[in-house]
């Protein structure tokens, strides 16, 4: 049923839809400022980039990963072959926190929406950036640093972790590690 309204209707009016929960959504904004910041890109991506929540600039903007890190993302993105316009950005909490990492019960109800997101763009592969990423769609209490540039199968989809962008413009050992990941995703994307 689900496939067949999909189909219907089309996955653009569909996400749109439910940005529109987004933006109107009261339980979001509990204990978050700025603007809402749904996710971005293409419908029919087969790669969609899950991240954490937004941070200032992306919360002024409402666009996800345009920052300082959003633009280390967007490099990798490239690098490995990628287009911006054929994948979909996104993070399970909508909002900046106004107390930095996002609490449980934040990221519990960001899932419902990106839940919804993940129904309607049905990607191929979700790459996880950092461990509330993880966390929230893979084991909420292993840490991403054992599972980092390997692929993990849950529930007929395939997931693959990935240390946070941010995480690795702080800390150069991180970025090492960023760096190893992603070639690795690219012999994924393109031999798969």
């Amino acid at each position: 049923m689900i496939l067949y309204v999909i189909e219907m209707i089309g996955k653009k009016e569909l996400l749109e839809k439910e940005v529109r929960k987004i933006k109107n959504c009261k339980a979001c904004r509990v204990g978050k400022i700025g603007k809402a910041v749904p996710g971005e890109g293409n419908p029919n991506a087969k790669i969609v980039f899950v991240g954490e929540a937004p941070g200032k600039t992306e919360s002024q903007t409402g666009r996800p990963f345009v920052g300082r890190s959003g633009k280390f993302l967007r490099q990798l993105i490239t690098q490995i072959g990628l287009k911006e316009k054929d994948v979909y950005i996104t993070s399970p909490v909508k909002y900046l926190p106004k107390r930095g990492t996002p609490s449980r019960s934040d990221i519990n109800h960001g899932l419902t929406h990106l839940a919804k997101q993940l129904e309607i763009i049905k990607p191929e592969l979700i790459v996880l950036l950092g461990n509330i990423a993880y966390k929230a769609l893979i084991d909420k209490s292993a840490s991403i640093n054992k599972y980092h540039g390997k692929i993990i199968q849950k529930d007929k989809q395939k997931y693959f972790p990935t240390f946070h962008p941010a995480a690795g413009i702080r800390f150069q050992k991180i970025k090492k590690l960023i760096l190893q990941d992603f070639p690795k995703l690219k012999f994924i994307i393109h031999n798969s």
